[in-house]
């Protein structure tokens, strides 16, 4: 009897170590990092675009995130277009949460660097931003992107998590909609 016991003992110690071994190593294969970003082209000129983006108000204009809860709280602090200016939101729809957005670095003319905090449905923070480049007079590319980490071991998400395929659509909705929004 002893030994039957020993042997079924066994067998869910060889389960449970080998389970944790999956999981450690999934953690160590899986990527920490993801980068999602999309482009678009405006024909508008690279200074009315880039006057335009700079202010982070105007991203409630044509963001998807911004347009999901026309009944989101939304709250400013400091001189938008500049290092430093916040813009949080608070809604009750878990799909857009709460959270804040800050503006980190303004390369005049080039690029607007993010960092976006959220605090529900979860807390996490990520880099995203706002790169133009003129390609004529009247025409100009507008890059999105957003950068994240995932420490470990919460990093095994991203091997079921297709990043790209969740937020692609929604730069790519919320580019359309600034290009219609600059073209008009």
């Amino acid at each position: 009897m002893k030994k039957l016991y020993w042997g079924g003992m066994k067998k869910i110690y060889v389960t449970v170590v080998a389970v944790i071994l999956v999981v450690v190593a999934a953690m160590l294969i899986a990527p920490t990092d993801y980068a999602v970003k999309r482009q678009v082209v405006i024909n508008k000129p690279d200074t009315v675009v880039f006057s335009y983006l700079k202010l982070l108000k105007n991203q409630d204009e044509f963001s998807v995130w911004a347009r999901m809860d026309p009944a989101m709280k939304k709250s400013y602090a400091g001189e938008d277009g500049t290092v430093g200016f916040i813009s949080a939101w608070e809604s009750d729809d878990e799909n857009v949460g709460s959270g804040e957005q800050e503006i980190m670095a303004i390369e005049e003319g080039k690029r607007i660097d993010y960092e976006l905090r959220f605090i529900k449905p979860y807390e996490a923070a990520g880099k995203a931003y706002m790169e133009i480049y003129p390609l004529s007079a009247d025409s100009t590319r507008v890059t999105w992107g957003f950068e994240g980490q995932m420490p470990r071991p919460m990093n095994i998400m991203l091997l079921f998590l297709d990043m790209e395929r969740q937020m692609a659509p929604a730069l790519e909705d919320g580019l359309n909609n600034l290009k219609n929004k600059l073209q008009g």
